[in-house]
């Protein structure tokens, strides 16, 4: 009786002590999100895969933040309608209803008004709302597959951004190797990568990167201590409000998956992650980081990577009949 008696108070100081780690950590656990409506998930699932939502029937959410590719395209900036090249890199669309406003600039307040953008953005999709309304109406199917979700056949562009919207809530990377260091698996972490992480902190890095996603909560300056210097000198010289001490304001941006989403920073001008850490040391915290300290705050940030979600591609509904389209 003692001995159990003994092993349940180990056991007790034990999960104490993973709990306080947690808790006690400035970067938070993922966690999956639950209690969404599934007919709203499949339903977003199948939009977000649409192309018929762009101008020239080739376009889809899925172009820009592939699943497939850590939720982004692996380009410097999106190409778009007509193959025009965007002014921007393309933010992952990974665990992204956990930051705080959506978009490089913060324009859109969730995820639903986000969805809205890209629709009638004339770089992107270049439709417009009315006529990708006209388009899903036109769809036997997507009537049917609305009035089950929303209780009306009849499509709005407010049901259609909030199905996406739903379906983008799913897509959360759990389980990264540092979740589950978080949680009390010691061995989920090469002693680089716990090296790395107080490194980390110690440098200051926290100060931005911090919570669930280590980023994304806050705006910031890019090139804070020390100018940044880009190839493109319109890229976000309006970030925020257009004022001139907003030049090079952004949301911070998630670390989560950060070895999936190359390249890097908003105007996709570094390609090599651990480039990447050495310079973001040096602009925005003044501290020059010798090749030890960056190969191992690299080694942690890959311990960022968590589970990517497994999705099964939707089978998009066939069309009535040819629906009128913008002269493309």
């Amino acid at each position: 009786m003692k001995a159990i008696f003994a092993v349940s108070i180990l056991s007790a100081l034990s999960f104490s002590a993973l709990a306080e780690r947690e808790s006690s950590e400035p970067i938070k656990a993922i966690e999956p999100v639950q209690g969404l409506d599934m007919r709203k998930v499949e339903l977003g699932k199948t939009l977000w895969f649409e192309p018929r939502l762009s101008a020239s029937n080739t376009i889809s959410c899925n172009s820009c933040h592939n699943l497939a590719k850590g939720g982004v395209d692996n380009l410097p900036s999106s190409i778009g309608h007509k193959w025009a090249i965007g002014p921007i890199n393309s933010p992952t669309v990974l665990n992204s209803d956990l930051n705080f406003v959506q978009f490089w600039n913060g324009r859109a307040k969730d995820l639903q008004e986000q969805a809205a953008g890209p629709i009638e953005n004339p770089l992107e999709m270049a439709f417009s709302h009315d006529l990708a309304i006209d388009t899903l109406q036109s769809i036997p199917q997507y009537r049917d597959w609305f009035n089950s979700a929303y209780g009306s056949a009849t499509i709005t562009i407010d049901n259609v951004t909030d199905a996406i919207a739903t379906f983008e809530q799913t897509l959360r990377t759990p389980n990264a190797p540092f979740d589950l260091w978080l949680k009390g698996d010691d061995s989920a972490l090469t002693t680089a990568q716990v090296e790395g992480y107080n490194l980390f902190k110690e440098k200051g890095c926290t100060a931005c990167h911090s919570g669930p996603l280590a980023g994304g909560q806050m705006y910031q300056k890019m090139g804070l201590v020390k100018p940044f210097d880009t190839d493109n000198p319109d890229i976000g010289r309006k970030a925020i409000t257009g004022n001139e001490f907003d030049k090079f304001v952004f949301k911070v941006p998630t670390l989560r998956n950060v070895e999936l989403t190359y390249p890097y920073f908003h105007d996709g001008s570094v390609w090599d992650l651990q480039e990447a850490v050495s310079m973001m040391a040096d602009l925005q915290l003044g501290k020059k980081l010798t090749k030890d300290e960056s190969v191992k705050i690299t080694e942690f940030l890959k311990s960022l990577t968590g589970e990517q979600p497994q999705v099964t591609l939707p089978h998009l509904p066939p069309s009535a009949q040819e629906t009128a389209r913008p002269n493309i």
